[in-house]
C-alpha cells in the first residue's frame, strides 16, 4: 500500500511514475490518500487507513513524506518504508516529526545526501532519488520543439524551475538576475502537461533554479535527460547531479552571479551531452529506482 498526500486533487507525478515502475517489477500497489486539513485531517486519515489495511491486507506500507510516514506508523502490524522528499527535512519544525517517523519506520529512503545529513540518519536508510521517465524526457530537435511550443526560433528563453508564486522557488532572485540578461525571456513553469514540459526543456536555452530549499528536484533530472543546460544555486542535490556535465553552472545566490552564469550558458550554446545515458548509468531512470526499492521491500518483509 502506497500512502501519500495529494496535491491539487492527485498524487505527484513522480509518485505515480514510481508506482507504475514498481508494478512492472511485480508489485501490486494500492494508493491511499492522506489529504486533510491540519491535525484533524490526519486523525480522519488514520481511521480510513485502519479500514484500508483490514481490507487490503498489505505486506508493506510505503509512505511518502515524513508526516505521512508518522501516520502510517501509528499502526504497528504492517511494516512501513518511508521516503523523505526534502520539505519534510529542510524545515526544522517538520523535521522533528520526520525524525519520529524515521525511528518508527522499518526502513527509510532519502532523495538527497544533504537530507540524510540534516536528518541525522545513521542506520536503516538508503539514498535513492526519485526516478525519471526517459520515454517522456529525452532529446528532441530544438527547432521542432520551439515550433511545438510556439516560440520563435531566434529568441533566447530561460525556463524558471517552478511557479513564480511559490515562495520557496525564489522567483524574486531569478527575476532580478534576468534584468541583467539582454533580450532573454524568463518562462514560468506552470500550467504545462508533463509532455509539454519535456518539449519545453528541449526548446529553451537553459533551465534556471534559484530555490531557497530543495530535496532532489525532478526538473533537474528532466533537464539532464533532455540535454537542457542548467544554471542553479547550490541547493538540494543539484551540484551532485550536474557534476561533470558540460555547460551547467552552479551560481552564487545573488543576481549578478546568476545573471553571469545564465549569459555564459546561453552564449556557449551547447546542449548537455549524453544526458539520458548519465541518468540511466546512475540508476535514476524509473526502472533502476524501482529495482532498488523492491530490494528494500524484500529485506523488510523477509522474502
Amino acid at each position: 500500500m502506497v500512502m501519500c498526500r495529494y496535491h491539487y486533487g492527485k498524487p505527484a507525478p513522480f509518485i505515480t511514475d514510481q508506482i507504475a515502475a514498481l508494478e512492472q517489477c511485480g508489485c501490486v500497489a494500492t494508493l491511499f490518500n492522506t489529504e486533510g486539513d491540519g491535525i484533524m485531517g490526519y486523525v480522519k486519515a488514520y481511521f480510513r487507513m485502519r479500514t484500508a489495511i483490514k481490507s487490503i491486507k498489505p505486506d508493506i506500507i510505503h509512505a511518502h513524506y515524513g508526516m505521512t510516514g508518522l501516520l502510517a506508523n501509528f499502526q504497528r502490524k504492517v511494516p512501513v518504508v518511508t521516503t523523505y522528499h526534502g520539505s519534510d527535512i529542510n524545515l526544522s519544525n517538520v523535521r522533528k516529526l520526520s525524525q519520529m517517523s524515521m525511528r518508527l519506520s522499518a526502513f527509510n529512503i532519502f532523495v538527497s545526501r544533504k537530507n540524510v545529513e540534516q536528518a541525522g540518519a545513521k542506520s536503516k536508510y538508503e539514498l535513492i532519488p526519485c526516478g525519471l521517465d526517459t520515454s517522456v524526457f529525452h532529446k528532441m530537435d530544438k527547432a521542432e520543439a520551439r515550433a511545438k511550443m510556439n516560440l520563435p526560433v531566434d529568441g533566447k528563453f530561460v525556463l524558471f524551475a517552478g511557479a513564480f508564486d511559490v515562495s520557496i522557488k525564489n522567483a524574486d532572485l531569478a527575476r532580478a538576475a534576468m534584468t541583467n540578461v539582454e533580450n532573454a525571456t524568463l518562462i514560468e513553469l506552470k500550467g504545462y502537461s508533463r509532455n509539454e514540459v519535456a518539449v519545453l526543456l528541449n526548446a529553451v536555452d537553459c533551465m534556471l533554479m534559484t530555490s531557497k530549499s530543495e530535496g532532489s528536484p525532478q526538473i533537474v533530472k528532466e533537464a539532464i535527460a533532455t540535454g537542457c543546460p542548467i544554471v542553479s544555486v547550490d541547493v538540494g542535490d543539484v551540484k551532485e547531479r550536474i557534476n561533470g556535465l558540460n555547460n551547467c553552472v552552479i551560481a552564487d545566490r545573488n543576481p549578478q552571479s546568476v545573471a553571469e552564469a545564465v549569459k555564459s550558458v546561453i552564449d556557449n550554446g551547447q546542449r548537455i551531452e549524453n544526458g539520458e545515458d548519465r541518468i540511466k548509468a546512475e540508476g535514476l531512470d524509473n526502472e533502476g529506482v524501482a529495482r532498488k526499492i523492491v530490494s528494500i521491500y524484500k529485506k523488510v518483509i523477509g522474502k
